[in-house]
C-alpha cells in the first residue's frame, strides 16, 4: 500500500487542511499520514482562531513518520511562518523525500470579499526558497500573482494574471525557483477553469467547467493531495494532475451543500455505492 503524508494546518470544520488531505488520501486508496504544523478553529464562514505547533513538536512529528513508515509522496500545505517553512524543508531533504508536492497556502477564502492569512507575509520569501525541494507547486491565481510580485520586486497591482498568455509568463518564471521546474497555476478564479501546468519547457492546459456553488472549501488543499496520491501510485506527472482535476471536479459537482457560508466538498464522492 502506498503512504502519503501530509504536513499542514488542521481545520476542525473538516473541509480543509489536514482533514481534507487525509480524506482524499483514503478515496485514493492509499494510507494517509500527518504533520500538524498549526491547528486552526474554522467553518465555513471563517477562521475564527491559529495557532503555530512548537517547532520541536512539528520536527518529532516529521520524524516519527519518517522513521518509521517512509512516505511515497508527500504534500505541504499552510506552514504559517519562516521558522516552519525552515524546519520542513531541512527535513525533506535530510530524508531524502520523494514526490513532493509544495500547495501555497497564503490565504482561506471564508466568505465573499473577505481572505484570512494562512503565511506570514515575511515568510513568502521562505515559502520560494522551499519550491527548491518541489517535484511541483500548485498556487491558485492569488497566490501566484504574491508570488511573481515578490520575485519580480514590483508592487501587487502591477502583477494581476488576467489572461491565460499571463499564467503561461507567471508559470515560466516560477518553475526557476522549482526543482523539477514543475507548476501547476490554477485557473479557478477564472469562468473557465482552466489550469496550467508548465513541465519540460511545455504547456499543458488542463480545461475546466465552472459548477455554480459556493461550497468549493478545500478545493486546493484536495488537488495537491490528490496530485501527490496519483505520484505516489506510479503515475507520471501530467496523468497524475489530469485525474487529480477530475476527482476535484466530481468532489465539487457531489459537494454535500453543509454550512452557512463556503461550503465543503464531497471527498469521498468515488466511493459511493461500492
Amino acid at each position: 500500500m502506498k503512504k502519503i503524508l501530509t504536513i499542514a494546518g488542521s481545520d476542525c470544520s473538516g473541509g480543509a487542511g489536514i482533514q481534507a488531505d487525509l480524506k482524499t488520501m483514503t478515496a485514493h486508496k492509499v494510507y494517509g499520514m500527518s504533520v500538524i504544523s498549526m491547528i486552526t478553529a474554522q467553518n465555513t464562514t471563517g477562521i475564527q482562531d491559529v495557532f503555530d505547533l512548537p517547532q520541536n513538536l512539528i520536527i518529532s512529528q516529521i520524524d516519527s513518520c519518517f522513521q518509521d513508515i517512509f512516505p511515497d509522496a508527500v504534500k505541504t500545505g499552510a506552514l504559517f511562518n519562516t521558522n516552519i517553512i525552515q524546519i520542513v524543508k531541512e527535513k525533506l531533504l535530510f530524508y531524502n523525500a520523494k514526490n513532493i508536492v509544495i500547495d501555497p497556502v497564503m490565504k482561506c477564502t471564508a466568505k465573499e470579499g473577505i481572505t484570512e492569512c494562512l503565511l506570514q507575509t515575511d515568510a513568502i520569501h521562505t515559502m520560494i526558497d522551499l519550491f527548491s525541494v518541489a517535484d511541483i507547486i500548485t498556487p491558485n491565481i492569488p497566490e501566484a500573482e504574491v508570488l511573481y510580485s515578490i520575485i519580480e520586486g514590483k508592487d501587487i497591482d502591477k502583477c494581476k494574471i488576467d489572461n491565460e498568455e499571463k499564467i503561461q509568463q507567471v508559470c515560466k518564471i516560477l518553475s526557476q525557483f522549482v526543482k523539477n521546474k514543475c507548476v501547476l497555476i490554477k485557473g479557478g478564479h477564472f469562468n473557465s477553469c482552466n489550469d496550467c501546468l508548465y513541465l519540460d519547457n511545455k504547456f499543458y492546459w488542463f480545461e475546466g467547467k465552472k459548477i455554480n456553488t459556493k461550497n468549493t472549501h478545500g478545493t486546493g488543499c484536495s488537488l495537491s493531495s490528490a496530485i501527490a496520491s496519483n505520484l505516489a501510485l506510479g503515475f507520471n506527472m501530467i496523468e497524475s494532475v489530469k485525474m487529480a482535476k477530475n476527482y476535484v471536479y466530481n468532489a465539487i459537482l457531489n459537494n454535500p451543500q453543509l454550512g452557512k457560508g463556503f461550503g465543503p466538498i464531497n471527498h469521498c464522492w468515488n466511493l459511493k455505492n461500492k
